[in-house]
């Protein structure tokens, strides 16, 4: 995946998206807590958050974050995983803790961020397509998830999920 690009935004100022490094590790963690209570009035522990964002800034088959900039600072996010397609025999890049922060949104944060992640996975070879998930109920993102060519599919997401002492990968 390529690493940077700018790009003006509607309200002015430039947009710079990279890959994020350790050093943004705390802005992360504090973005996908602030996300959780937004989206989910879920409070998200600080150590887990904190560590679960450290382990995949050091392990890229885990996850690739990638942050969006303003003046050097970050005011944006997003995550991509993979996932295989055996039916395609090619990768989907899910799509997730997307965030911008409150004060900067409708300025086409996500929309640099979508469009970074878009070219990338459009210049790999077995990259199949993009996916992401959104709580049904938060339709200011569907509509944005559609502005950007996306479309809202028949299947339902099923989960099992354990307490969050249960899970504590090392």
């Amino acid at each position: 995946m390529t690493n940077a690009k700018r790009e003006p935004t509607p309200c002015g100022g430039t947009i710079n998206i990279r890959r994020a490094h350790p050093a943004d590790a705390d802005i992360i963690a504090s973005f996908n807590q602030a996300m959780a209570a937004e989206t989910e009035r879920k409070t998200l522990d600080t150590r887990t958050a904190l560590d679960g964002v450290e382990a995949a800034l050091a392990d890229s088959d885990r996850a690739l974050y990638f942050v969006a900039e303003m003046d050097g600072e970050v005011v944006g996010q997003t995550m991509v995983t993979t996932e295989w397609s055996d039916w395609r025999n090619g990768w989907f890049w899910w799509i997730q803790s997307v965030y911008v922060d409150p004060a900067h949104r409708r300025r086409g944060i996500f929309s640099s961020l979508y469009d970074h992640i878009r070219k990338s996975a459009r210049s790999t070879p077995d990259v199949c397509g993009l996916r992401l998930y959104v709580h049904d109920q938060n339709e200011r993102a569907i509509q944005a998830y559609r502005k950007l060519g996306m479309s809202v599919t028949p299947y339902l997401l099923c989960e099992e999920e354990w307490p969050s002492d249960g899970c504590r990968a090392s």
